[in-house]
């Protein structure tokens, strides 16, 4: 009976030991790799038993008595570490502080045409070489589906036109890729096949490009730039970020809106073509796109409404207003409830929780409908930053 007693609790003491690696594991595997905050913006993180932040500016950053927060004092670049215990260095986190801000509220829908840094891989099959034989040229070279090809052969690759006129040119003989995968950049060698329509093909599928619609958040004066959509774009294929090498911001005209339902998230449609530049993108991050300008009247923004930007600390629970524009007219503001701010969330975008009440939009869409990421939430007369928010039912 002992002996089953002590066999116990060694395993339950296993098993709690496991748990809480686990637990140290997976808050050090949610640690951000960056952070981009207000000047006078605090910094929380979910942190465990043992961690500590440590600045390497003080100037910059000063960390909190409780050693899990920090409060930005002056704008510039600088790092927080993370140690356990004050003895191990579990990671730096790179922060860039930026000065507070007056912006102008949007609310538009734009179109957005993104073109690839090299082109993308979104995706793999086999190839039917000209002797009826099926084959897999790129198998075992490491590349993979959301890999980022940017020169074969030394040769710079812009678009998927010149990806395969390139492997064309091989004739079949092996080629040298160059691709990026992660922050690393990774070479392979590859042969090209053969088709019976003689074009050489090596199996994989790419893109250049994508476009599509969204809602304009911001437009700065000073700079004169913006940030829109709230999130970054990312493959429909392989759902990772597109590495940009450049962009075009153009107007859009709103075709339909689909209102959101139970198992329907709904979703505004709108067409590119043939509509007047606004300007040009240069930045997909996972907070949003960003960009410059160049025409302003084609936004129709009233400069008027320039206010400040609200520190995370200073947005609280209750009403507020989002702006946005359903029916290509100017933006409106609807009326809506915030919920729960997570001040610790600095991962993604998703500061709040927030509730549609006003019965107008809520007729209109059934809510915050795809499209509609982005749009400005106004607070005590404060831009609270975009609705890439965590809706509630």
């Amino acid at each position: 009976m002992k002996k089953k007693t002590k066999s116990f609790i060694k395993k339950l003491l296993v098993m709690s030991l496991l748990i809480i690696l686990y637990s140290y594991v997976l808050a050090i595997t949610n640690l951000p790799d960056e952070l981009v905050i207000f000047e006078g913006e605090k910094i929380s993180m979910k942190t465990l038993l043992g961690f500590n932040l440590k600045t390497r500016d003080k100037d910059t950053i000063e960390t909190a008595s409780n050693n899990n927060q920090a409060i930005s004092k002056s704008t510039g670049k600088t790092a927080l570490e993370v140690n356990l215990f004050n003895m191990i260095n579990i990671k730096n986190v790179n922060v860039d502080v930026l000065p507070k801000t007056k912006v102008i509220p949007v609310g538009n829908i734009a179109g957005l045409k993104l073109y690839t840094n090299g082109v993308l891989v979104v995706g793999m099959s086999e190839i039917e070489g000209i002797d009826k034989k099926r084959y897999k040229p790129y198998e075992n070279t490491g590349i993979k589906e959301g890999d980022t090809i940017i020169k074969i052969n030394e040769q710079q690759i812009n678009s998927t036109d010149e990806l395969i006129q390139t492997v064309n040119l091989s004739e079949g003989k092996d080629i040298e890729i160059k691709y990026i995968h992660g922050e690393e950049t990774k070479e392979c060698s590859i042969s090209p096949v053969k088709t019976s329509d003689s074009q050489y093909k090596i199996g994989l599928w790419v893109r250049d490009s994508a476009a599509g619609v969204g809602t304009v958040s911001f437009y700065e004066p000073s700079t004169k730039t913006f940030g829109a959509l709230g999130h970054g774009i990312t493959d429909i294929d392989t759902n990772e970020l597109i590495n940009i090498a450049s962009g075009e911001f153009v107007t859009t005209r709103i075709l339909n809106v689909t209102k959101g339902e139970s198992g329907n998230p709904g979703k505004i449609q709108g067409t590119v073509d043939n509509q007047t530049n606004i300007g040009k993108i240069y930045k997909n991050t996972k907070f949003g796109i960003y960009g410059k300008i160049d025409n302003l009247t084609s936004l129709s923004i009233d400069t008027s409404k320039e206010m400040e930007v609200a520190l995370r600390e200073e947005i609280t629970t209750g009403k507020a207003t989002i702006l946005c524009s359903l029916d290509n007219q100017k933006p409106q503001e609807y009326e809506i409830e915030i919920e729960k701010i997570y001040t610790e969330n600095n991962y993604d975008n998703k500061s709040m929780q927030i509730k549609v009440t006003d019965p107008r939009l809520i007729e209109k869409t059934g809510g915050i409908i795809q499209g509609m990421s982005g749009s400005p939430i106004i607070q005590n007369g404060k831009f609270c930053r975009s609705s890439n928010t965590r809706i509630s039912k």
